[in-house]
């Protein structure tokens, strides 16, 4: 057994918790926003900053693929998209494509609303935008589990690999 891809997929499991807590924040504090009242912006900014905390979530994922497996880590202006399109890329001899080109389509919404929170003040946030995202984040969800199964899958087969040539 190979303990470095077993580690590995492990840190890949814990962090999906994380990612998937901060997604439900999202949708819980969207759902109370509905109800309106005095508190409904400080729900609205929660549901924000945890829609931020889920994408960061997974570009942290993407950032260790990169660097542990890929061995590199786009930089420059352009360096998160790049990482997106890089963990769509199946990279021959290292690594199957991370995610299908639906979950990167889906994730460059999140991308590009993750800038938004970092670079905006909270009341320029668009109220329908924050309302797609929230109601496209369950098949976001499943679509990235999916793909983390398959991909976690994949490093347990590379974890145990020197297993099959000691038969």
């Amino acid at each position: 057994m190979i303990p470095r891809y077993q580690v590995f997929r492990q840190r890949i499991t814990d962090e999906w918790r994380n990612i998937r807590r901060a997604a439900e924040k999202a949708q819980h504090a969207f759902a109370a926003s509905k109800r309106g009242g005095a508190d409904e912006t400080f729900y609205l900014d929660s549901t924000a900053l945890n829609l931020h905390g889920f994408y960061n979530g997974v570009e942290q994922l993407f950032e260790w693929i990169a660097q542990e497996l890929d061995g590199t880590v786009p930089s420059g202006s352009a360096w998160h998209r790049q990482l997106l399109a890089q963990m769509q890329a199946a990279i021959p001899t290292v690594r199957p494509a991370v995610i299908r080109p639906t979950t990167h389509v889906a994730l460059v919404e999140y991308l590009g609303f993750r800038h938004i929170v970092r670079n905006l003040y909270t009341w320029d946030f668009d109220l329908p935008r924050l309302s797609r995202l929230i109601d496209a984040l369950p098949q976001t969800l499943a679509d990235l589990d999916a793909d983390l199964q398959q991909f976690r899958a994949f490093l347990d087969a590379a974890g145990h690999a020197d297993e099959k040539n000691l038969d």
